[in-house]
């Protein structure tokens, strides 16, 4: 990653409206997004709409960005489009409820031949709930400190490190159940 300083200069260019700024800064953070909305949803169109999304916030909002972590401040609102990306999501669980019922139904002939640990991981990271899968995603796939996620959440680093130690442990669990 850049320095702090050339950060600094990135960001102030993409303040004064400068292309090539943007496309800097979108350079430096795209696959760490991209990982976070993978992990979070396990689908590559969505994370892919939700980078997206992402990127015309930030051409939106970067003059609501203050001194800081530019990081904290560019992943919670990856975080705040995530949620609004649930909700969304929540409207039309009913047709998703559905859909999954028959992709379960037209998957079940047999046993899978493929031991892919991380589709396996992929789906036990579906199991969890929202947060704990948010929490993980955030300090495992997006290298966020715990500092920074409990700067970014507004909560108690050790609120933020049992959260995330018992969500490891659930993870731990489900992954060794046959």
């Amino acid at each position: 990653m850049d320095t702090a300083e050339n950060l600094s200069e990135i960001i102030d260019g993409c303040r004064n409206r400068q292309n090539k700024a943007f496309s800097h800064l979108i350079d430096i953070y795209a696959n760490r997004l991209y990982g976070y909305f993978y992990r979070l949803t396990g689908r590559a169109d969505v994370s892919e709409e939700l980078l997206s999304e992402v990127f015309l916030k930030l051409v939106e909002k970067i003059d609501s960005y203050r001194d800081g972590s530019f990081d904290i401040w560019l992943f919670r609102v990856a975080t705040n489009v995530f949620r609004d990306y649930l909700r969304t999501r929540r409207r039309e669980k009913k047709f998703l409820v559905w859909k999954e019922r028959q992709m379960l139904i037209s998957s079940q002939p047999g046993p899978s031949t493929t031991d892919d640990t991380a589709d396996i991981l992929q789906g036990n990271l579906e199991k969890l709930d929202e947060e704990t899968r948010e929490l993980l995603v955030m300090r495992y796939y997006s290298q966020l400190s715990f500092k920074q996620i409990a700067q970014m959440r507004s909560e108690p680093i050790g609120t933020v490190l049992s959260k995330v130690h018992r969500g490891l442990k659930k993870l731990r669990e489900l992954m060794t159940k046959p």
